[in-house]
């Protein structure tokens, strides 16, 4: 199938859903400036030294050697000048038309949300939310947190605070997994896109889709194309806007 029959396939399978699910991962974010985790220019090609990105990024770094992981934290993942890109503002534009229910994303930028769309479950939580670590947990805000090049304290009780993120070595949030999977089991389409879906147990959530109409969308194969129903190679913000064009959908 030529990429344009697989995107009039997309536009069509889209036309006629009305409980479809947008599952994204890191890629969704690239064109925002936000590097992937995994590609070429990615956090684990730019970090160096002995300590690995996965435990400079740990729960347990951020407990013993908060400096290391709040160094990585705020040069590498956390970018708050990002502003929605194409693709963030085309999956808004497919739920405000009532295609797709809502977003699963892997991402802890919040910029689906900045692009518009409210109902959003961050697997890995967000970086733009965060609390000491105290008994209280008192609010600190991504500026506060940014704030210094060292490590940020709570300004009411003085305890170091922390993003609410999932860190390696912590489990995800039963409540937002919940939430995922209800809207993934009972969706009518998935666009998967921006994702190498070598993540678990987000990638594993996929599962829980019983339907005919799983579509992929990445720059590069991944493990699932095997699986999924239609696989698009392409960039993923060019793709979402052909098919808003070929729906006739405006855009705000």
């Amino acid at each position: 199938m030529s990429d344009e029959a697989a995107i009039d396939q997309l536009a069509q399978w889209v036309s006629e859903s009305s409980r479809g699910v947008f599952f994204g991962g890191a890629g969704v974010s690239t064109d925002s400036g936000i590097p992937d985790f995994r590609s070429a220019a990615g956090l684990y090609s730019s970090s160096s030294g002995y300590d690995t990105p996965e435990y400079l990024l740990s729960a347990d770094c951020l407990e013993h050697e908060p400096e290391k992981f709040y160094r990585l934290y705020k040069n590498e993942l956390v970018h708050p000048e990002a502003k929605p890109n194409a693709a963030h503002i085309h999956v808004n534009t497919l739920i405000e038309a009532g295609h797709l229910t809502s977003v699963v994303t892997q991402n802890i930028d919040s910029l689906h949300q900045a692009a518009g769309t409210q109902n959003v479950y961050e697997l890995h939580g967000s970086a733009w939310t965060n609390y000491c670590v105290s008994p209280a947990h008192h609010g600190a805000s991504l500026e506060q947190v940014m704030e210094g090049d060292g490590v940020p304290y709570c300004p009411e009780c003085g305890a170091m605070v922390r993003p609410h993120v999932v860190l390696y070595g912590e489990g995800l949030d039963m409540d937002v997994v919940e939430g995922a999977v209800n809207r993934i089991s009972e969706a009518d389409l998935v666009i998967v896109g921006g994702t190498s879906l070598n993540v678990y147990p987000a990638a594993g959530l996929l599962r829980y889709y019983s339907g005919d109409r799983l579509v992929l969308i990445n720059a590069t194969p991944t493990a699932w194309d095997n699986e999924a129903n239609l696989v698009i190679h392409g960039r993923l913000g060019e793709v979402l806007g052909a098919v808003v064009d070929r729906l006739g959908l405006c855009q705000r």
